[in-house]
């Protein structure tokens, strides 16, 4: 999908379409993205809603219905987790979710969700495994040396897929950067009368839905509108000199600089909401129309300049080079088991050399 839809959605200078074909071809690109909830309550919100045609109106309305069904499943079954840590007093963040689309769309259903992410201190982890255990979450992925979460999952009444906790002790690869997770555990703020409940301030939240983009380097529209929703919303309250210096201090700056310059490069009206205080990093990124060599120009700038230190990059070499066996699993779209480790670096290899040829023989 082109990023069209979410120039609608946040530059309300832009006009709406008015052929019926385009609404058509969107609604496909908003269903496989997975926006329907964002693009129907932030057009409705802006009175928009009814300049589009009939059938594209009711069937993200059906769609929106569908995910805030599902938020009200999630939110009942996260007040639950969130209830038996704040009795055993283990301090928790809920990172997105059902927590971020209330708070900062507006609404439990302006934003899809599927999963419930927790942010929790590392002396806290085992308590709250045991936790999320005892309450009928079966382990799916364990901690991997390196990574910053493990997860659970449960099938749950009333929804057709299970319902999977991510809980975190960190945002990115603790291997990668020098991230002090303490930082955002020290600005984070007390919700309510909770006193483990925790929120993440404004500009932490905005840091980690930045760097959150980046691990997926921006390859789907959400991204940018959990990123631009934030800039609109938050507004005053986000400082990109102090986010600045914290990221050089962890050793994210890079990651930082290339998300928002990305974003900033597609949507040149955000200056005027918040004026970006660096050049923008030029890169060969394309939302989802790379072709040819282009394709694998921004693949190594994402994947291996993107650290700010050359030790860093060394890392990551090593790791795209031999993954993990967790890592290979995901990338090659097959769980642990059902290969040996031999074949499944053997499938990754293959897969690699098939595309690099295809882009030869067509450049």
């Amino acid at each position: 999908m082109s990023l069209e839809m979410v120039t609608l959605l946040y530059n309300q200078n832009t006009g709406m379409p008015q052929e019926e074909e385009f609404y058509t071809r969107a609604l496909l690109d908003i269903e496989n993205e997975g926006i329907s909830s964002q693009v129907f309550f932030i057009l409705k919100q802006q009175g928009r809603l009814k300049q589009t045609p009939a059938f594209f109106q009711n069937r993200l309305k059906e769609n929106y219905e569908k995910g805030l069904f599902q938020n009200l499943l999630i939110r009942n079954q996260m007040n639950t987790i969130l209830t038996n840590f704040e009795s055993q007093s283990i301090d928790v963040i809920p990172l997105k979710g059902v927590h971020f689309a209330e708070n900062y769309f507006g609404h439990i259903g302006a934003r899809g969700t599927s999963d419930i992410d927790l942010l929790i201190r590392l002396q806290d982890i085992n308590r709250a495994i045991e936790i999320i255990k005892d309450l009928g979450f079966t382990l799916e992925e364990e901690q991997v040396p390196g990574h910053f979460h493990c997860s659970f999952s449960k099938t749950i009444p009333g929804s057709t897929i299970p319902l999977v906790v991510e809980i975190h002790w960190n945002i990115v690869r603790e291997n990668t950067s020098d991230f002090r997770i303490d930082d955002l555990w020290d600005q984070s703020v007390q919700v309510g009368s909770f006193k483990h409940l925790k929120e993440l301030s404004p500009n932490h939240l905005f840091y980690m839905i930045c760097l959150h983009g980046w691990r997926h380097n921006l390859d789907s529209t959400k991204y940018f509108i959990d990123i631009i929703q934030l800039i609109y919303i938050l507004d005053g309250q986000i400082d990109y000199d102090y986010l600045l210096k914290l990221a050089a201090s962890h050793k994210t700056l890079k990651r930082l600089k290339r998300t928002l310059s990305i974003v900033y490069h597609q949507f040149h009206h955000l200056d005027e909401v918040k004026e970006l205080p660096f050049k923008i990093k030029q890169t060969k990124w394309e939302y989802q129309n790379i072709k040819g060599l282009n394709q694998y120009i921004d693949f190594i700038d994402y994947q291996l300049f993107s650290y700010d230190t050359v030790r860093h990059s060394l890392i990551e070499l090593v790791n795209l080079i031999w993954p993990s066996k967790y890592e290979l699993a995901a990338q090659i779209g097959e769980k642990q088991t059902e290969k040996s480790l031999f074949g499944m670096y053997m499938t990754l290899y293959k897969r690699r050399l098939t595309s690099v040829v295809k882009v030869f023989l067509t450049h």
